[in-house]
């Protein structure tokens, strides 16, 4: 079975970061994705998703360090599903993607770059090149992973 998320997009805000009791450090916040599509009378029409991102540890603490509102991301991880109870005791229901990778994709005079929740390793950020293509073997060849991304 394969519960597997990958996302591009731009951040809605700044990340949310808490510090639990138990030393661990969680970040949340929101990316946008985008799609364009023709209507039935052929007229271009834009799309945009909001996708709530969960991220743990030491990935939270790059987030903090790094992301900020309208950065272009890269997000890798599974796709979660929560009921909890508001204030006036209704059950609420969130949807949410625990990311495991985090890819970042603009440039940035600090040089930040690629960070994975199953190592501490960095990776250099790709060249800035407006292509989509060349960008995503960029990626690749600086993550030493091979993917199936559609661009």
């Amino acid at each position: 079975m394969v519960n597997k998320v990958i996302l591009i997009g731009h951040l809605g805000r700044d990340p949310e970061i808490r510090r639990l009791d138990n030393g661990a450090v969680v970040a949340k916040f929101s990316i946008a994705t985008n799609e364009s599509y023709k209507d039935k009378n052929g007229e271009w029409q834009n799309l945009t998703e909001w996708h709530d991102i969960v991220m743990w540890r030491q990935l939270a603490e790059r987030a903090e360090k790094y992301l900020a509102k309208g950065r272009l991301v890269f997000i890798e991880g599974k796709l979660t599903h929560r009921k909890y109870q508001d204030k006036d005791a209704l059950d609420r229901y969130i949807t949410e993607v625990v990311a495991n990778q985090l890819k970042l994709l603009d440039r940035k005079e600090s040089g930040d770059s690629s960070y994975s929740a199953s190592d501490n390793r960095k990776v250099e950020e790709p060249e800035a090149d407006t292509s989509k293509s060349s960008r995503h073997e960029s990626v690749a060849e600086n993550t030493n992973e091979t993917d199936d991304l559609p661009f």
